[in-house]
Formats: structure tokens, C-alpha cells, sequence
């Protein structure tokens, strides 16, 4: 299924070929592939960067905007072709429309007109792929640890790992524990590029330079690691990495974001944009005391207490650990999944780079990640009602704190 659709424009006034590609830019299933201020030019520009759609604006001159229309029909078949102008003569729409052009667009270009015709060309570009029916939206899941250690790097990336294995998913795994992440290190992996270059070369971010950006390991998976350096600043602002997520998200089915520790302003940009956050845990006391500050920190935070999935990791590690049911009061939330504790496979897969569905397919860890990832996949609809049946009991362990913990 195809989630991007890639395009070219051609116009040669600077202002209104600004404005287009200001508008296109804020769309998450548009890749502005290239731009160029030159009919003469652009079937080079089209030959070099293959795109799904050609945009031709005709204001500058409607005779070599149209001629140039046929041209691309001629020469390059495979692509679709919108032309814009402010003129809505019968006349020069049905030129457009005899030379090749699918749709015939009125400028200044109105979003939802654009859209509409967007999703019509959508339709053939997949048909012509051999990827019919309606497009998949991505998700985006970003795992939280309540401390350190808890194990969210190993769901992270074999959540991701999981995902690529299904059918038609497409998956990419970003590390965002800037100074100490390890998602590398669980797929053995020695990555070219990591979220620095990205960083660096925000202002010119392409597609074919973010997809070079990304290691993809044996199992689909792709993956964009911590930088190699530890710097005094973050190497990435929230406004980069939200522009960095959405052209992901408008490539990928689904993204999954290991977040750091101290809930940075990077990880609050990445938790706003995600659509489902899980916050692993484990049965000690310190564990839910940590998940009980961070169900207040959530509460206070427009948006995101309503996206949060509680993960129990390690079940059964302790015979003294804090009982399931205990840990539903304390935290007056459900439990969305229980990971069970096998150490043993779980460091031989990360000792050697592999992920559990590749080491060990038929383990209960693996089995158990393997139904997280079916529950993520299911309809939203039924994870609510199933919550909103569970009403959390009063009281817990840590009821000093407030209602924070209900």
C-alpha cells in the first residue's frame, strides 16, 4: 500500500510556486520530491526524480504550460498530471485535459480541492501498483520505562521488529535516549547515518536522504539510532523532530519511539503526536510509585492521559513482587499487557543482535509480545469499551499522593 504519493511542481513565478510548495509541505501524505522554476527543464527533473504527480502552473505562459502537459504525458506515462491556473476558461481546461492532465486545479489552491483531487489520483497510482484498496494509516507508539532498566529499549524494538513481520507493515524504530540509547546494539547493527545527520540536514531533507538515514535490518525493521557522539545540547530541537516524524509517518504503517528517561521536550513532542503511549513497568514498589507520578504528569497534560497503555513487564520475576491486582488499584488503570519474565532468552537475543522473533519464535516472551502486537493493530473501539467496562478500584498503595493515582 502506498502511504506517500511523491511530487514534482513546476512554476516559474517565485511567489505562487513559494505558495504551493509552503502548502504541500504541510501535508503528511505529500513528499515534495522537486520543485523547478523552468518548463524547459522539468522532464529532465521528472526523468531524474521519478515522481507519482507532476504539478504544472500555467499563469506564467499557457501555451508552453500546456505543450509541456503532452510532453509529460508522452514521455513519462506512468506519472499523473495536475495543472493549475487562475483562468477557468472551458477552453483552456479542456486543452489541459486533451494533453494529458488529470485534473485542472484553481489557483490560488484551496486544501480541501487539492485533497480531493489528491486522493482521486491516490487511486490509480496504487491501482497502477497493484496496491488497490483504501490507503493504511500510520501509527505512531512511543514506549516509556518508569525507570531505568525496566526494559522498554527490548519491547521498543521487538515490538518494531514484530510489526514488520505482518503483512503489508512497514516499520520504523527511532531512538530517542540521545545519550545512552542502545537500539543499535539489540539488532547488531553499525548504522552510516544517525538522527544527527538528520538533524544536520533538516533544511534540505529529502526522501531519498531520509531514507538513507535509516538502517534496515534483516527482519523489514528500519532503524534511526542515537547519535555516535554524546553533545552538550540536543542534537534535534521538537519542531525538527516533529517534521522528522511526519515525513515517517507519511512513509511508514507504523513508527515506534523508544523515549529516553527524563521525559524531555523531545519525548513530550514525540508522546503529542503518537497514538498510543506505553508505559512499562514492573511490579516493586518503586516501579508503580514512578507509574503513579508519571498518571499525574499525563493527567496534566492536554491529550495524552487518554493514549497511555500500561505494560507490566517481567511477570513473575519475584515471588515477593506487588500482585496484579494490587498494581490495577494503585494505578487506577487496566493492565494492557503483561510481558512475562525469561531473562535468559532475552539477553541471548540481545547479546546477539537478534530479535525474539527470529531467537526464539515459540517462547512465551516472544508469543506474549506477538499479542501486544495484534492488540496495538485491533480497532481502537474495542480497547475503549473494554477499559470503560474495568472500572479501577479506590484506594492503593500510594493513595497518599492524591487522586493523581485513580
Amino acid at each position: 500500500m502506498k502511504s506517500v504519493i511523491r511530487l514534482a511542481i513546476v512554476d516559474p513565478n517565485d511567489v505562487t510556486r513559494h505558495a504551493l510548495k509552503t502548502l504541500l509541505l504541510g501535508i503528511d501524505t505529500v513528499w515534495l520530491e522537486a520543485e523547478c522554476s523552468r518548463y524547459d527543464v522539468f522532464n529532465d527533473v521528472l526523468l531524474q526524480t521519478q515522481p507519482d504527480i507532476a504539478l504544472v502552473a500555467l499563469d506564467s505562459d499557457q501555451n508552453r504550460g500546456i505543450e509541456l502537459i503532452g510532453s509529460i504525458h508522452q514521455n513519462h506515462p506512468a506519472c499523473q498530471i495536475l495543472a493549475i491556473s487562475s483562468h477557468q476558461e472551458g477552453s483552456l481546461i479542456l486543452q489541459a485535459v486533451r494533453n494529458g492532465a488529470k485534473e485542472f486545479l484553481t489557483s490560488p489552491l484551496k486544501l480541501e480541492e487539492f485533497l480531493g483531487a489528491l486522493e482521486r489520483i491516490r487511486q490509480v497510482v496504487n491501482k497502477n501498483a497493484g496496491e488497490g484498496g483504501p490507503t493504511r494509516a500510520s501509527q505512531i507508539i512511543s514506549v516509556a520505562g518508569v525507570s531505568g532498566g525496566i526494559g522498554c529499549t527490548s519491547l521498543a524494538i521487538n515490538l518494531g521488529c514484530s510489526f514488520a513481520q505482518k503483512p503489508g507493515c512497514s516499520v520504523a524504530v527511532i531512538d530517542l535516549d540521545l545519550a545512552l540509547g542502545d537500539a543499535d546494539v539489540w539488532l547488531d547493527i553499525i548504522p552510516d547515518y544517525t538522527i544527527q545527520d538528520v538533524a544536520d540536514n533538516i533544511n534540505r531533507l529529502d526522501y531519498a536522504l531520509l531514507k538513507r538515514s535509516l538502517t534496515k535490518h534483516d527482519c523489514g525493521a528500519f532503524l534511526l539510532p542515537r547519535p555516535v557522539e554524546m553533545e552538550d545540547h540536543p542534537p534535534i530541537g521538537p519542531d525538527e523532530l516533529r517534521r522528522v516524524i511526519s515525513l515517517l509517518k507519511a512513509t511508514f504503517t507504523h513508527l515506534v519511539i523508544d523515549l529516553s528517561k527524563t521525559f524531555t521536550p523531545l519525548d513530550q513532542a514525540a508522546m503529542e503526536l503518537s497514538d498510543v503511549i506505553l508505559i512499562v513497568t514492573q511490579l516493586d514498589l518503586p516501579s508503580l510509585r514512578n507509574a503513579v507520578r508519571l498518571m499525574q504528569y499525563f493527567k496534566r497534560k492536554q491529550g495524552l492521559y487518554d493514549k497511555v497503555k500500561v505494560v507490566v513487564n517481567r511477570m513473575g520475576l519475584d515471588e515477593n513482587t506487588i500482585s496484579l491486582n494490587k498494581a490495577l488499584e494503585t494505578l487506577g488503570r487496566e493492565i494492557f499487557a503483561t510481558i512475562p519474565n525469561d531473562y535468559a532468552t532475552m539477553v541471548e537475543a540481545r547479546n546477539n543482535g537478534v530479535p525474539l522473533i527470529t531467537q526464539a519464535p515459540k517462547a512465551r516472551v516472544t508469543k506474549s509480545i506477538l499479542q501486544l502486537v495484534q492488540s496495538l493493530d485491533g480497532p481502537a473501539e474495542v480497547e475503549e469499551k473494554t477499559e470503560d467496562k474495568k472500572a479501577p478500584r479506590k484506594g492503593g498503595l500510594f493513595s497518599f499522593l492524591g487522586s493523581g493515582g485513580r
